[in-house]
């Protein structure tokens, strides 16, 4: 029975079939969006979070992340969408600034990236996660998931397998099982166009070795007048064998206003996550938090 508040990870040697894994979304992404993800760490609240190393307050996150929430997963939230790269992407970010995805999906499906400087691109977040935070990534996922994006996802996988990071650190399969979404009842469409989208990953990433999450969910229409805690309810259906939920706690600042069109119901998913709603959701779901990389 858990003392009212508390919310503990589950060892996996204990662990129950809905044990899963709760990581938040886009560290590092302004300092208020950084404040909030470390308030939810702090209150055991995650099992993980992924960092956006191109942001001027990633070394700042690291250092805090150390000092709060040694026991969760820290991740690398590869970034080609928001912001702008570490280094020269001539052709990819001509201006200095990443392109919206709605480009880049297409173009990837047409094999047209210019993949050598996506390729440098990824070994920079890579460096600057490592320098920050003194050790590789437990795991990588993607901001709007352009890891699992046909020619990027080759590449990720290489760079990963050629530092010797296969079996050490997972990946995240954006995708699940068209059953598994529909019984969810919400967001569906979302789901299932990810799931399009990240055709053939799995695959790929088991075959060269890495671990992935089974099951996925988290997706949302970041309304900030919808209530959240039935969203997350939802989430919780048909799990996978690991599954794994996404979430974008935070708080607003000027920087993220500037940046990212998700700002109010970030303060709407920490709110919840923070509140007495969270631990009797997961008691009717009989689910607990746990590491995906214990598992």
């Amino acid at each position: 029975m858990r003392k009212k508040g508390v919310c503990r990870f589950t060892p996996y040697s204990i662990m129950s079939a809905h044990a899963f894994a709760l990581c938040a979304d886009d560290f590092a992404l302004s300092p208020a969006v950084t404040r909030g993800i470390l308030e939810a760490l702090a209150a055991g609240r995650l099992t993980a979070t992924s960092a956006m190393t191109t942001r001027k307050g990633w070394p700042e996150a690291a250092k805090a992340f150390r000092d709060i929430a040694p026991q969760a997963d820290l991740g690398l939230h590869f970034n080609l969408t928001l912001g702008g790269p570490l280094g020269e992407m001539p052709a990819f970010a001509p201006n200095g600034a990443f392109p919206a995805m709605n480009a880049i999906v297409p173009a990837a499906w047409r094999r047209a990236l210019p993949r050598a400087e996506i390729r440098d691109e990824l070994r920079r977040q890579l460096d600057a996660f490592e320098e920050a935070f003194g050790a590789p990534p437990d795991f990588v996922d993607g901001h709007q998931h352009v890891q699992v994006l046909p020619g990027i996802a080759d590449d990720l996988i290489v760079e990963l397998a050629q530092r010797g990071l296969a079996g050490k650190t997972w990946l995240r399969d954006s995708a699940d099982r068209p059953k598994r979404i529909f019984a969810r009842g919400r967001h569906w469409g979302k789901a299932l166009t990810v799931a399009g989208l990240a055709r053939g990953f799995r695959a790929k990433a088991k075959a060269a070795g890495f671990a992935l999450n089974d099951g996925f969910s988290g997706f949302s229409d970041f309304d900030a007048k919808a209530d959240y805690a039935e969203d997350f309810a939802s989430y919780l259906r048909a799990p996978g064998g690991k599954p794994l939920i996404m979430c974008h706690p935070g708080h607003v600042d000027e920087e993220l206003a500037r940046l990212d069109p998700v700002t109010d119901s970030r303060e709407v998913e920490l709110a919840f996550l923070l509140s007495g709603r969270f631990l009797p959701i997961l008691d009717a779901a009989d689910a607990a938090l746990a590491r995906l990389s214990a598992m």
